[in-house]
């Protein structure tokens, strides 16, 4: 019999649905006798007869004792089951979720009452409207509904079918479930599927603020979600803020807490949400999701907060990242935050003979950061070398990229050389190494640029010309160090005027925040060519450049560090200085140098440039001292 089959069903699962199998059998679509309900097999027309849906409904409701709605939700759910879901769905509509709301409503109400009155006592649900079973099999009909919807393609009543259940259950327990309300139901599993489906077909249906909403309201609402299911909802609504390209805005002013921190855009509460999965990781509240770190990675990139990625990738329990991978990582992030002596000693650390000294990236990244500076550009020859010898010729990518690091290091080392010859030979072998990256990486522009600034240093002035008009044309015109390399190699030339108007085109196609070192350039070149109050009028620019910078921004700005707008601001006061000394402007230059010496009091620049004033001074008033 198939009202018995439909009971053993319900008893030993009353209300939980599964994955839909693979079967094309549906009990909706069956002809029913009155003998046992024989099933009869047609010639495949996926028609419907909603005849033998009332049939089947009425011997369940015979059969079970159910009431009308009861037996559409469990043939409903039986269909499901089935992974028959257009008999499924046809089967729900016959559900009037506006007739039974306010009866579910009620009957959840009355439970939480009575169970706040009768706390430790059973409860069978007597003298409701409607039993706690009927409600939760009612509810999960309506998720399946949904759940058929959003397999047909209808996404946004999907997600209207999956809001009533939450709606309902929300304005009947306003302050959440009760710890003993859902013991001898499935309620609640039935509450939490249908809060992590919400967001998911609210995106589906294109509907991005409305799934905005449901995440916040999934994660605010006292859900009484396990820490899993919590995570899970945390992490996708992460990554909705940070890909789905929908700025979200605040969260609404009556779920905002006093005092609490507000995330002013979609990477800050990203970023949020990111930190509450690895603080409950670190409690052992849920599993290791290793894309977790991958997208805090991505949003701390993005707002530059390369020194917190840092700090929360230590934080990180061992055993979970290899210590050399941990510190190769941690490299990366202080390299990235300017603090390059701390990443490199992270990656000699992760060369060690007790660790990874085959480890080529880190290898790379040694060289790089040695190359850099001259106290270490022995170390990134080494370094270099190191990985053109593991290459072997079988990896051409690196082997180009070893190269060009090589001959930056030994350009580096080239400059401290003890000797003439010694300097020469290294400088013939930093040109040697970098053509031949420059053929092996023939499409990477930060090549081209080593090479021009390579033969600049060796007044190849030529070449390094060319070498600076093919690095802008592969950085189509978007790089400051390209129109800075390209106007100092005409100045070198003697073409000051071309250099300037090189420089004037850099500052129509350079961010506001990055123009300082260009009209510093600029006003050395007017300087050249004798156009000294044009050149006090650029440094003035600059530094009012600079002093704007030191106005308080927001994260993610574009603007210079600390450090660097201070030489900056250092450098412009002491040329300035200079310029005023030269127009003969001595009480200007006092000024000027005294600004400098504000900065940095025991500059070598300044100091020498206030004797200057002080020596002029004294042959004007004394001539005998000529």
């Amino acid at each position: 019999m198939v009202s018995k089959m439909m009971l053993c069903d319900c008893s030993r699962d009353q209300f939980r649905f599964e994955e839909m199998p693979k079967s094309p059998e549906s009990l909706a679509t069956r002809d029913f006798s009155a003998s046992g309900f024989s099933s009869r097999t047609g010639d495949g027309d996926s028609r419907f007869d909603e005849g033998s849906i009332e049939e089947a409904e009425s011997s369940l409701r015979e059969a079970l004792s159910l009431n009308y709605e009861e037996a559409r939700a469990l043939l409903g759910r039986l269909e499901y089951q089935r992974g028959n879901i257009e008999a499924a769905l046809q089967v729900f509509e016959g559900i009037d979720i506006n007739t039974i709301g306010a009866k579910m409503r009620q009957s959840i109400v009355e439970r939480a009452q009575k169970l706040g009155s009768r706390r430790g006592r059973s409860n069978t649900g007597t003298g409701m409207a409607m039993s706690m079973q009927a409600v939760t099999l009612l509810l999960e009909a309506i998720l399946l509904k949904a759940k058929s919807l959003q397999e047909l393609g209808l996404a946004k009543d999907a997600a209207q079918q999956c809001k009533f259940v939450l709606e309902t259950v929300e304005s009947a327990l306003p302050h959440g479930m009760p710890d003993a309300f859902g013991e001898d139901c499935k309620l609640q599993e039935t509450v939490s599927k249908a809060v992590e489906l919400l967001p998911e077909l609210w995106k589906q249906a294109g509907l991005f603020h409305e799934a905005i909403a449901s995440y916040r309201r999934a994660l605010i609402n006292p859900w009484r979600l396990d820490f899993e299911q919590s995570a899970r909802i945390q992490k996708e609504f992460a990554i909705f803020l940070l890909y789905g390209g929908i700025e979200a805005g605040p969260p609404s002013l009556g779920s905002q807490v006093e005092g609490a921190f507000i995330p002013r855009n979609n990477i800050e509460e990203a970023i949020l949400l990111l930190f509450i999965l690895l603080k409950n990781f670190a409690l052992k509240k849920i599993s290791w999701d290793p894309t977790i770190i991958d997208h805090l990675t991505f949003a701390l990139s993005m707002s530059g907060q390369f020194e917190t990625l840092a700090e929360k990738i230590e934080e990180v329990i061992p055993g979970i990242y290899n210590r050399s991978d941990r510190w190769y990582t941690l490299a990366l992030c202080y390299t990235a935050a300017g603090q390059d002596d701390i990443a490199l000693n992270l990656v000699r650390k992760t060369l060690g003979l007790s660790e990874k000294p085959d480890h080529s990236s880190a290898a790379l990244l040694a060289a790089k950061l040695c190359g850099q500076s001259s106290k270490y550009a022995h170390e990134g020859v080494h370094f270099a070398h190191s990985v053109l010898e593991t290459c072997e010729f079988k990896f051409d990518h690196m082997k180009g990229v070893a190269s060009h690091l090589l001959g930056v290091a030994l350009g580096r080392k080239a400059r401290s050389a003890d000797s003439d010859s010694e300097r020469t030979k290294m400088q013939h072998e930093a040109l040697i190494a970098l053509e031949e990256a420059a053929v092996s990486e023939n499409k990477d522009p930060e090549v081209m640029f080593s090479l021009g600034l390579e033969n600049a240093e060796q007044r190849n002035l030529n070449i390094a010309l060319d070498c600076a008009k093919k690095y802008l044309a592969m950085m189509a015109g978007g790089s400051l160090k390209g129109w800075k390399l390209l106007a100092l190699v005409l100045s070198a030339q003697h073409h000051f005027s071309d250099a300037e108007i090189i420089i004037d085109a850099a500052l129509d196609e350079t961010g506001k925040w990055q123009q300082g070192e260009l009209l510093r350039l600029k006003a050395k070149l007017q300087i050249a060519q004798g156009q000294s109050m044009h050149a006090i009028e650029t440094y003035k620019l600059l530094l009012a450049l600079v002093q704007a910078q030191r106005k308080p921004v927001r994260a993610g700005n574009s603007k210079l560090k600390d450090g660097d707008d201070r030489v900056l601001e250092l450098e412009a006061w002491q040329d300035l200085a200079y310029l005023y000394i030269n127009l003969g402007k001595w009480h200007d230059g006092d000024l000027c140098l005294e600004k400098a010496k504000a900065i940095k009091p025991h500059s070598s620049i300044s100091w020498h440039a206030k004797g200057d004033p002080t020596f002029w001074r004294a042959l004007n008033k004394n001539f005998d001292y000529i």
